[in-house]
């Protein structure tokens, strides 16, 4: 069965999710949230697979790293450089 609920966007960006639809979430718990279009689906990390947060976290990097070559900011390097330079990711 869905469950349907009515919240807010706060100014801030936030939202809460409803007291009756909280049931098997705990406070402080890791979620991910997957846009696609105009839904958005939220999850558990911890029912995702083992490696999803890894893939996650480096994916953010290097839509970062993108971004900031498109804006220019990027450096040359060489091969050595540049992994010694992933390794502190």
């Amino acid at each position: 069965m869905i469950d349907v609920a009515v919240t807010k966007l706060s100014s801030k960006g936030q939202i809460v999710i409803p007291s009756e639809m909280r049931n098997g979430f705990s406070k402080g718990e890791k979620l991910v949230i997957i846009k696609n279009e105009g839904q958005f689906i939220l999850k558990k990390v911890k029912d995702m697979d083992k490696n999803f947060e890894e893939d996650l976290t480096f994916a953010k990097r290097t839509e970062e790293a993108l971004k900031r070559y498109e804006k220019g900011f990027s450096k040359e390097m060489n091969a050595k450089d540049f992994t010694n330079e992933i390794e502190k990711w």
